[in-house]
């Protein structure tokens, strides 16, 4: 079965569930109208039906090679980027005076969903390339900017962010890569770097890696990170690529899955690099790519989880056992609760999106919390979905999902890394408890008190629904009060079922909107997701405020599974 964009679906949020409309109200996004936004959707969902879906499998099957020091792509990989970048789509959300659209975030998402349905291997190269631009846009000088910027939003060049090294995974300030002042400008980086996302290709002309190195005087841990655009092709005086740089690829990672995707262990040996930002505050600059990349990755795990979806659906109705196993209970039970959590993870991902244009647009602090709220939980939930759908995907289709010529086990395959890349889902529930709830809980209680006044609001049209949703939102309130009271190192032993409890509730918030807007088809998916998901929440928060005390009195001896005398 072929994947087929879900533009109505998208478009249908858009319009009545999150509140886009409220753009085109501000002087920023005037032009994004709803009508621009339903054409923008139409024309990007061609594209992932119609060029980008076809080459899933041919990635999946033929992964990217390492020849002679160069990696060369999957078979239609380079058309495919190719199409991507004339369409304008890297620079959907860039800025205007280097070449970009200068549209909202909420479009680059739904954009980016239906990309990574097609084809998440090719969709991770414009996604690192975006969140370059985000970071070059908020902080390299304006050579840099003159420099870069037309090339990476025209999709001449691409982008690439190293971070890892073999001894500093998530623990970046442990990073031991150094920069050194060459007294023109430049710097010579050395060190080498590990799971770098298509860190080189022949799809595009040069790859642009953002490196993390530490200047001679730097101080330890992350304060002493510097931040350096270090070019695999040194730019001539006419910025077209020149001279090799000192870098390599040293080899690429055997993966799980997106085998169309180049992972690529890379040593910088003496590179020639420009620093990006001020010294000493490399991590600012970027986490700004990160902040960028994380909600699109979120939308990865939505992207892979409707394609999964899709393909379920259309197995079930054609595979017959006494009659379609579309029509048993238990099959049907998967199906309905997997695309009543797509639609959450969706709504939840373009809400926060959303309330980074607001914030944009307007400066608003109150728009700027929202939108640092929502991030880790469009994060994680979108991904911990993908995941979940994927599974399903695999045992709806029985012992055909277990056999790779259906693909239900690539969309499984593939989707994984997506809780893990871009601050594992753990890291994103800690910063939920921990930075986002140093506010004292205000954004948090914000989006309570919206959900209770969406329950309010419903109240007449649904009564059942929107009574469980207030109460849930009051579960929730109480919780976070009770976390908020808490020592942080307690908070963090409940954070990945808090994330998940706000999740289904916000959840709740996106169904009863959808069942007040829509036809029977939302209110009939609504109906699942309040029956069998939305609940979830009280055992979700009956974990989170478990505390500490179980966990730290289990030995690692009794973890290894030793039976003590």
């Amino acid at each position: 079965m072929s994947y087929k964009a879900p533009v109505a679906q998208i478009d249908f949020i858009l319009n009545h569930v999150v509140p886009f409309a409220d753009l085109s109200r501000t002087d920023r996004f005037a032009e994004a109208t709803a009508d621009t936004a339903s054409a923008i959707l139409a024309e990007a969902g061609k594209l992932a039906t119609n060029v980008l879906a076809p080459l899933n499998r041919r990635g999946d099957e033929h992964p990217a090679v390492l020849e002679n020091g160069r990696v060369r792509s999957s078979p239609g990989y380079a058309e495919g980027f190719r199409a991507i970048a004339e369409g304008g789509w890297i620079g959907l959300s860039a800025n205007p005076a280097y070449g970009g659209m200068g549209l909202p975030q909420a479009l680059n998402m739904a954009v980016a969903e239906m990309m990574s349905s097609a084809c998440l291997a090719l969709q991770l190269n414009p996604l690192l390339t975006q969140g370059q631009i985000e970071a070059l846009e908020h902080h390299a000088s304006d050579d840099l900017k003159a420099l870069y910027l037309p090339r990476l939003i025209s999709g001449e060049w691409s982008g690439t962010m190293n971070l890892t090294e073999p001894g500093a995974g998530s623990d970046v300030g442990a990073l031991v890569t150094r920069a050194e002042p060459q007294g023109d400008g430049t710097y010579r980086v050395t060190g080498q770097k590990i799971y770098i996302t298509w860190g080189d290709s022949d799809v595009t002309e040069n790859v642009c890696h953002l490196v993390l190195a530490r200047l001679p005087d730097a101080p330890k841990g992350t304060r002493g990170i510097s931040l350096f655009m270090v070019p695999k092709l040194i730019p001539d005086a006419q910025g077209r690529p020149g001279v090799a740089n000192g870098l390599k690829v040293v080899s690429l990672e055997e993966k799980l899955g997106i085998h169309g995707s180049p992972t690529c262990v890379m040593s910088f040996e003496g590179a020639t690099g420009w620093m990006v930002g001020a010294p000493h505050k490399g991590m600012a600059a970027m986490f700004t790519m990160m902040n960028c990349a994380r909600l699109s990755v979120g939308m990865q795990g939505v992207g892979v989880a409707e394609a999964a979806l899709q393909q379920a659906v259309a197995y079930a109705a054609d595979r017959n056992q006494m009659g379609p196993i579309i029509r048993h209970p238990d099959v049907r039970r998967m199906l309905a609760t997997a695309r009543a959590e797509v639609f959450a993870a969706r709504a939840i991902a373009l809400a926060c999106a959303t309330a980074i244009d607001l914030e944009r647009a307007t400066n608003d602090p109150v728009h700027a919390a929202r939108a640092a709220f929502l991030t880790p939980i469009a994060k994680a939930y979108g991904t911990d979905v993908g995941c979940r759908v994927a599974d399903m995907g695999v045992q709806v289709h029985g012992g055909m999902g277990y056999v790779e010529e259906t693909g239900a086990a690539q969309y499984l395959r593939d989707v994984r890394i997506t809780p893990i890349y871009e601050g594992t889902n753990g890291i994103q529930a800690m910063d939920l408890v921990g930075r986002k709830l140093s506010d004292g809980g205000d954004a948090a209680l914000r989006l309570l008190d919206e959900v209770a006044d969406g329950a309010k609001a419903a109240q007449g049209e649904h009564p059942q629904w929107a009574n469980q949703l207030w109460q849930a939102a009051e579960t929730l309130r109480e919780a976070t009060q009770t976390l908020l009271d808490r020592d942080v190192a307690v908070r963090f032993a409940g954070a990945v079922p808090y994330l998940t409890a706000f999740a289904r509730v916000l959840g709740g918030l996106y169904h009863l909107r959808a069942a007040q807007a829509g036809g029977e088809s939302h209110r009939a998916l609504a109906r699942v997701f309040m029956a069998r998901v939305l609940p979830r929440h009280a055992s979700d928060l009956a974990e989170a405020l478990a505390g500490l005390d179980d966990l730290a009195g289990i030995s690692d001896a009794a973890l290894a599974g030793e039976i003590a005398p």
